[in-house]
């Protein structure tokens, strides 16, 4: 008598005699097949499937959040990033956002006040901040109504998004301070610190542009340090003081106080996309 399959034999068998399914176990694999194959292919807008990782929304927000972001939100957001409303890609231009300001980029801007901190000390330059997470959004933008900042514009989502519709050679600086480390094996491929973000985020930076990263993590710096100079920049540093200290122009973030307080320590890694 032959023996009946079981485990994965039997579904196996269930999903090939689909007669033998329930409806609704039938569409729910045929959803997971169909998003096996959507891995490598492009959204019905046209955007590229890309996983973005975390959270875009914590604590519930407050009402006074809720009311920066209906008000302010749309003002500061850089126009034209989404695939929606530009399939073809084309680049921003930068005139209309900064004039003929410098631009610099800062990318996962937390809870803002590093940005804030930059754009007040810095009126000479246009300052992009990049952020999923939607209370860090509205964190930001409340400290943008107090400064009375008018040299930032936001883009509420994926960085690599913006980095499709930026000019090649258009930013003169960029941030990366405290991301997520992801701190799992599992999930470093998650980090940042890929060539999936490193490789377009070097094009659109200038010849000579600094890319500054800070972390209080050491195996994201191992990561950091092995990843960004394979995707061409250099890491500047020439003794321990270099990563040990921090830039002049810093403020301790939110993030890193809390890394202090829970005793670890910080890095602050500096790098540079080659001169031409």
């Amino acid at each position: 008598m032959a023996r009946r399959p079981t485990g994965r034999a039997a579904r196996s068998r269930a999903l090939i005699h689909s007669e033998t399914v329930s409806p609704s176990r039938l569409q729910r694999a045929r959803e997971k097949i169909k998003f096996r194959l959507m891995e490598n292919m492009h959204h019905p807008s046209g955007s590229p499937w890309r996983n973005l990782y975390g959270r875009f929304k914590g604590k519930t927000l407050r009402p006074a959040q809720i009311e920066v972001l209906d008000k302010d939100l749309d003002r500061l957001s850089v126009p034209n990033v989404s695939w929606d409303v530009n399939p073809d890609r084309t680049h921003l231009n930068l005139n209309e956002l900064f004039g003929q300001k410098d631009l610099w980029l800062e990318i996962g801007f937390g809870g803002g006040e590093h940005l804030v901190h930059q754009a007040r000390s810095n009126p000479d330059v246009g300052i992009i901040g990049c952020e999923p997470f939607l209370n860090g959004v509205a964190m930001l933008l409340q400290k943008l109504r107090e400064t009375l900042c008018e040299n930032v514009r936001i883009h509420p989502g994926d960085a690599r998004h913006l980095f499709d519709v930026l000019p090649k050679a258009s930013v003169s600086k960029a941030f990366l301070l405290y991301p997520d480390p992801w701190p799992k094996k599992r999930h470093h491929r998650r980090r940042f610190v890929t060539k999936e973000h490193l490789l377009p985020l070097f094009d659109v930076l200038k010849p000579g542009a600094i890319l500054r990263v800070a972390t209080d993590i050491p195996d994201y710096v191992r990561q950091t340090l092995q990843e960004v100079p394979k995707a061409g920049f250099e890491w500047l540093a020439e003794g321990p003081s270099d990563w040990r200290t921090p830039w002049q122009d810093w403020i301790s973030t939110r993030y890193e106080k809390k890394a202090f307080r829970e005793g670890r320590g910080a890095h602050y890694l500096t790098f540079q996309k080659p001169h031409a």
